[in-house]
């Protein structure tokens, strides 16, 4: 059987991926109404800067090398974006780097504001950064570390065939949705708390499946007519 790749217009934001298991609606309010379009490009594009000057910059540190905003793809999740930091360790397993001598090992590292979820929103989103480098290195990646700023420490993570599995099949219901331009139906959960689109989901009056816009829309012509 012929393994799935998708083509280079199909390519969805590999940190939604991460919105994605945290509330569908909010992935799909996000990302297929672009009800947040403007804040996001606006914030992605800051964090960025914020972080480096120069995304193919290396800095190194003995027999570490770190590069910072990696750019990443995987035509087999079907999903791109930017790695926060790649470490480059050297180790005899590795794999040769332009311009480098040994063999380095590649080590994925994701900054996080906050502190460490009860959910595995924040681990999906670092697995499939591991498994889009393996696929753009031909090389395997066993583990990465998150750097959470709020307890200032990194926590390490283990990338198991589970969690490879959970990337695979959110990426693909992610491309399912995408394709057809459903947005879920709201699901009122403690997470709506949390929410910044909590004011356009509004889940207490989506039960069906119906967009963000439509109702809006609706609720404006019905001020309208109620002003004539």
């Amino acid at each position: 059987m012929t393994e799935k790749r998708y083509a280079e217009d199909e390519l969805l934001s590999l940190s939604g991926i991460q919105h994605f298991r945290f509330c569908k609606r909010q992935w799909a309010l996000i990302h297929i109404e672009r009800q947040w379009e403007d804040n996001l490009r606006t914030t992605e594009g800051h964090f960025l800067h914020e972080r480096v000057d120069d995304p193919f910059l290396r800095e190194s540190r003995g027999d570490v090398m770190i590069s910072r905003a990696f750019p990443l793809v995987s035509y087999r999740l079907g999903l791109y974006g930017v790695a926060d930091v790649v470490e480059y360790v050297r180790s005899e397993n590795g794999v040769s780097l332009p311009g480098c001598d040994g063999l380095w090992k590649m080590h994925p590292v994701e900054y996080k504001r906050g502190k460490p979820k009860i959910d595995e929103r924040d681990e999906v989103q670092l697995c499939a950064q591991v498994m889009c480098l393996e696929e753009m290195f031909d090389v395997h990646i066993s583990s990465a570390d998150f750097y959470y700023n709020e307890i200032r420490r990194r926590i390490h993570l283990k990338i198991t065939e589970e969690l490879r599995d959970l990337v695979i099949s959110l990426a693909g219901e992610m491309h399912d949705l995408f394709k057809k331009g459903i947005t879920p139906p709201a699901e009122r959960s403690q997470n709506c708390r949390f929410c910044s689109l909590v004011d356009v989901c509004v889940p207490k009056l989506t039960k069906k499946s119906v967009s963000a816009r439509k109702y809006v829309t609706k609720h404006v012509s019905d001020a309208c007519v109620g002003d004539l």
